[in-house]
């Protein structure tokens, strides 16, 4: 474990591709909701469009845990198109349109950007199941899932990224 110099307190990435619900039986009840409206949305195909997400479907007390990320085709790769409240609280500020690489939330821009990649790799749902711990602002949370979302059914071209904001908790005695 180290401790980086934005406070972050971070460990080797071993990141788990999500073959199926049974795989996530060890983790939070919302992280499987989440999971299976996924799946609920995706149908047949290998991935839900953006279109077949409804956020009147999704419980409310779910919402502040949710981050859509485009994926581009450009040299900023991922870009934040909608951030939860809860993510935009830990963080400090909301990173919406700026670029993972600028405004990504951990150790390094290298780590955050490998779950974006191995999701746009696969296809296929991505766990990153180290829970953060951002010691500056006094926060620890869950693992974060990582669902790709595509147009055509073929190429990722947008993320939904959820980690469980039931599970984040602030230490005695911060700000």
């Amino acid at each position: 474990m180290l401790l980086g110099a934005a406070g972050w307190v971070t460990l080797h990435i071993m990141l788990v591709t999500i073959p199926d619900l049974r795989s996530l039986e060890s983790y939070g009840a919302n992280l499987r909701r989440i999971y299976t409206y996924w799946l609920s949305k995706r149908g047949g195909r290998t991935m839900p469009r953006r279109a077949d997400l409804d956020p009147t479907e999704i419980p409310p007390h779910l919402l502040p845990g949710i981050t859509l990320v485009d994926v581009v085709a450009d040299p900023r790769r991922y870009v934040y198109r909608l951030v939860g409240t809860k993510e935009a609280e830990v963080r400090g500020y909301d990173p919406t349109g700026k670029s993972v690489g600028e405004a990504f939330f951990g150790e390094n821009a290298e780590d955050a950007t490998e779950c974006y990649d191995r999701v746009v790799e696969t296809r296929a749902p991505v766990l990153d199941p180290v829970p953060f711990l951002e010691r500056r602002r006094g926060y620890r949370g869950a693992e974060s899932m990582f669902l790709p979302l595509s147009n055509d059914g073929i190429a990722v071209n947008m993320i939904l990224v959820f980690f469980d904001p039931e599970a984040v908790v602030r230490f005695t005695g911060s700000k």
